[in-house]
């Protein structure tokens, strides 16, 4: 094995790691953790064709024994990078097949290895934390939003973006990822006082921030009855428009059961039969766009 491809290994476990558990490291990851991780790999390996086949290809240690222990522990130890096998590369063209990549290259180029999450900062000194509504935030979301000023181009398709958005807690903070096209994740913060909500999210692609504002009224005394749950949030977010018009996109995200939930972004028309008509009601009133309505 050369040190290129331990390199492209360790980056390739760091994000399988940082996917399946939030862990930045493999090293931070247990043996029972990698037989998870496993499991769940094969259960993706269904879905793919032919699944009788390619159910069992990875095989349930695969990750711990073949890369964990024969290669990157190896190296750990002291074993020299001549004696250590190359990792077959048609399984990591599977394995970054499966993590929506078109091939191991392909995964190599595109994807970000730990996101930047400590550049990012939420503060408001005055604020008390409302840890309450950020924990029964955590979960799965779809993000829907339409990007579309009154003028310019862009009108006449009428297009929405629909994103896969997970909001989870790590150590005292609560951290959001979001799916972009073509590989393009997004990652950031999301904390609240009182009733309002706040995100501030960077892109793995592009150079810029985004901050997102929102409220659910009353939570605070809502969270406290038995069957109360938040499955909408509407939030404003500022951006500027291909036309460049300054934009006030009106988000929202909706709630989904984690087993229909999948990682990926899809343009839809308005005239789309996969949009929910509450939020197809919202997202037509193009006034709520508009900068200057707020």
């Amino acid at each position: 094995m050369t040190t290129d491809e331990l390199t492209h290994l360790e980056r390739l476990m760091n994000y399988i790691a940082h996917h399946f558990i939030k862990k930045s490291s493999w090293e931070d990851v247990s043996k029972a953790e990698w037989l998870y991780i496993s499991g769940e790999f094969n259960k993706l390996m269904l879905k793919r064709k032919p699944p009788q086949e390619e159910a069992a290809f990875l095989g349930d240690n695969y990750f711990y024994e073949h890369l964990i222990i024969k290669r990157l522990k190896a190296v750990k130890v002291g074993k020299a990078l001549a004696g250590i096998s190359s990792p077959n590369f048609g399984k990591m063209n599977t394995i970054a097949g499966i993590l929506g990549y078109d091939s191991y290259m392909d995964f190599l180029r595109n994807a970000a290895t730990v996101f930047s999450f400590h550049e990012l900062r939420i503060n408001i000194p005055l604020g008390v934390v409302n840890t309450a509504l950020l924990d029964h935030l955590t979960g799965c979301w779809y993000c829907y939003n339409s990007n579309l000023p009154l003028t310019g181009p862009g009108v006449k398709e009428e297009r929405v973006r629909r994103s896969a958005m997970e909001i989870y807690q790590s150590g005292d903070e609560y951290l959001v990822e979001r799916s972009g096209k073509d590989n393009h994740m997004y990652y950031g913060k999301i904390t609240a006082y009182d009733d309002y909500i706040f995100i501030i999210m960077n892109s793995t692609t592009f150079i810029r921030q985004r901050h997102f504002i929102g409220r659910v009224q009353d939570a605070t005394r809502k969270l406290k009855q038995k069957d109360f749950s938040v499955n909408q949030m509407n939030s404003v977010s500022t951006c500027v428009s291909f036309s460049e018009d300054p934009v006030a996109l009106n988000e929202i995200f909706d709630r989904v059961a984690v087993g229909d939930f999948e990682k990926l972004s899809v343009d839809l028309p308005l005239s789309s039969s996969e949009l929910p008509p509450h939020i197809l009601q919202q997202l037509k009133n193009k006034g709520l766009h508009q900068i200057s309505d707020y």
